[in-house]
């Protein structure tokens, strides 16, 4: 058995294949566990993560990826700008350009989707959510700085036959999803997913003249198979994957079809059309089950259309990867390894109003992982890879985990590593189109727009403590994350309100993160979840040093659950509360703008509030409500020159809370088991 869980164990790692798939013992454990908490951080695992399980996903209206992070501490969640309604995922106090964002590590969200990829997958297509801060593994490539994210979707072989889902919200938002499964064989299984949302009707909450969000429809359609025999040793998937995605907004009166591209109403359309296909074959030796090899590929075409007023800006990405993993032990089981080739290939057809800025993008790395784990109290993840890039040239990335265990439920961990990375400046800022800037690249003798390559190291340090208190569960955490750039391409919106410059970095640049986390168990079933985020972050910028911009110093996290005894045929009911508070943040430079363009220079604190109650009437049916943004914040002044939007002082990206106001929903989940 413990051969069989050190298998297991490679394949969540390395291979991306879920325990859930191995075997009947495995997928009971999970579901126990899974059924017990909605967040899950290990004492025993060597790198810092943190588990989001399907009990967590539900605790909110999770209708895509970006909004299954309200009720996690380890994610801040922010919309980017005031009219596409897009949320914007920081960790560390870093935007997610810095975050590897994978799917069952396959990375997923890069280039093009980079500002509204996270939007792109239904929140009930996700099984789990691995949370990893600091520096990844080297199997899954060198981009990451910050952390890494990824997403498990459901296994085909562990799905129900049906489940329905529907949705609709106070702002006219409305969505079905239907998941349909099929077991062929005792191997082989089936399932297709089908995803709908639209709004339909304008709002605009705070009376500038521009709709709060835009209306849209989004077609999202995805055909997964599995085949996992314990006989053989072989796994497989095949997914296949399509997405249409419309939004529009802009001016009350924009007519599309009359407005675009003119002078009459400000407007704005962004069309994304997406197919992806991905692959991954296993193999485990049937008389040795801590050796294994894995195959990875993926073929993605990204085609997205958009215009901004006057600002046009589309882009087309074709990317092929291609991972393969071998798994094995040197002597023992407590000496493992990874080691593997992969190749990445990225084709850019992207165009800036009328500059072409195309370009091909290919690496091919090598990477060794050794894994030093004695099972009782201390471990290590040492791995190092080395990448040739057509741009970025030949370069070596070493990642260092390590955990030691200094008393009895407690984990001490320590971790640091490089991420080197092309930014994608128009892609990752897309947000700034909607506004009069006028982008200028001041380095012209990089190889990614004139820039060079972003390149930073991240150490970190994290302490968590399980006990007891007044009998009850708790436990306590402290993060400690530092980011120090040797270069970044730097995102100027301090200079001028008419300008966003980008350029190299030309002194210093560092992100402190600080968290604090302290969980209890007030009484059964009543669960307490807290948080305390420091933020020192700081750019040399061309006139000066400042705070990152929309980024606050100070958070505070804190969340409540709960949960009644489940009665006859699953009867319950389920309460969740969850409040951020935001303190000051430092806004863009708007000091030379007429008065009633201007904004201060940091922005006052706020809290957003949300809860959801959800009725569970049986194991097959259950409906919930919820709201978001009980409190009714709104942003003042979201549109800096609403009243002349094609003037100089027009800007839609200075966004530091909501715009909306309050959001009520209600929806149902039905099952077919």
């Amino acid at each position: 058995m413990k051969n069989t869980m050190l298998f297991l164990t490679l394949l969540v790692s390395v291979v991306t294949f879920s325990q859930e798939e191995i075997t009947k013992d495995t997928l009971k454990t999970v579901k126990v566990q899974a059924n017990k908490k909605g967040l899950k951080k290990s004492i025993s695992g060597t790198m810092n993560t943190t588990l989001v399980t399907s009990k967590e996903l539900l605790k909110a209206a999770c209708c895509n990826l970006a909004e299954s992070f309200e009720t996690n501490p380890s994610i801040d969640v922010n919309f980017s700008d005031a009219l596409t309604g897009t949320k914007q995922i920081k960790m560390l106090g870093l935007t997610s350009p810095y975050i590897m964002i994978t799917e069952e590590n396959i990375p997923s969200v890069r280039g093009a989707s980079q500002a509204y990829g996270l939007s792109f997958t239904p929140g009930t297509w996700v099984e789990s959510i691995q949370i990893n801060k600091g520096a990844g593994s080297v199997v899954n490539g060198y981009e990451s700085i910050s952390g890494q994210i990824n997403t498990e979707l459901i296994k085909p072989i562990k799905d129900i036959p049906f489940f329905l889902n529907a949705y609709g919200s106070t702002d006219s938002r409305f969505e079905l999803n239907t998941h349909f499964n099929k077991k062929i064989s005792d191997f082989w299984a089936t399932s297709l997913f089908v995803h709908g949302n639209t709004r339909v009707a304008k709002n605009d909450m705070n009376d500038d003249g521009f709709l709060d969000n835009p209306l849209g429809k989004q077609f999202n359609i995805a055909n997964r198979w599995q085949y996992s025999n314990p006989n053989t040793g072989w796994v497989s998937f095949l997914n296949l994957r399509y997405m249409n995605d419309e939004k529009q907004t802009g001016e009350l009166d924009f007519d599309a079809d009359r407005d675009r591209l003119t002078t009459n109403y400000w407007g704005s359309e962004i069309s994304t059309e997406r197919l992806d296909f991905s692959s991954k074959v296993g193999y485990v030796w049937k008389d040795m089950p801590y050796q294994s090899i894995g195959f990875q590929n993926a073929f993605t075409s990204h085609n997205q259309e958009s215009y901004f007023g006057l600002n046009q800006y589309d882009i087309k990405q074709q990317s092929y990867y291609s991972n393969l993993i071998f798994n094995s032990i040197i002597s023992n089981t407590k000496n493992k390894f990874a080691t593997g080739l992969n190749f990445t290939y990225d084709k850019y057809a992207e165009f800036v109003n009328i500059s072409d800025v195309s370009r091909i993008d290919n690496s091919v790395g090598a990477f060794f992982e050794y894994t030093y784990d004695n099972g009782d109290k201390f471990s290590y993840i040492l791995g190092g890879r080395f990448d040739y890039h057509n741009r970025l040239g030949a370069f070596f990335t070493p990642r260092l985990h390590v955990k030691y265990n200094p008393w009895e439920k407690s984990v001490l961990r320590f971790s640091a590593g490089r991420g080197k990375r092309a930014a994608n400046i128009f892609a990752e800022n897309q947000n700034l189109f909607a506004s009069s800037r006028t982008f200028s690249v001041l380095d012209t003798n990089g190889k990614v727009y004139g820039l060079d390559p972003e390149i930073a190291w991240n150490y970190g340090l994290s302490f968590t403590q399980n006990f007891k208190l007044f009998g009850m569960n708790a436990d306590t955490t402290v993060d400690f994350y530092r980011t120090d750039f040797q270069n970044q391409a730097v995102v100027d919106v301090m200079n001028s309100p008419q300008q966003v410059l980008f350029y190299n970095l030309k002194g210093k640049s560092y992100a402190n993160s600080l968290q604090l986390d302290f969980n209890l168990e007030i009484i059964k079933h009543l669960n307490l979840r807290t948080a305390y985020k420091f933020y020192d972050i700081s750019t040399d910028y061309l006139s000066g040093s400042y705070q990152r911009p929309l980024q606050a110093k100070h958070r505070f996290f804190v969340n409540l659950e709960y949960e009644t005894h489940i009665k006859d045929k699953g009867q319950q009911w389920k309460f969740d509360f969850t409040t951020n508070w935001l303190g000051k943040q430092q806004l863009p430079y708007t000091a030379s703008n007429p008065e009633q363009d201007r904004l201060p220079e940091f922005s006052p604190s706020f809290a957003v509030m949300n809860a959801q109650i959800t009725r569970t009437f049986s194991s097959t049916f259950e409906i919930y409500i919820g709201g978001e943004n009980i409190g009714n914040y709104k942003q003042d002044k979201a549109i800096l020159g609403s009243d002349n939007p094609f003037g100089p002082n027009f800007d839609t990206s200075i966004v530091y809370a909501p715009i909306f106001g309050q959001m009520y929903y209600a929806g149902l989940r039905f099952k077919i088991k």
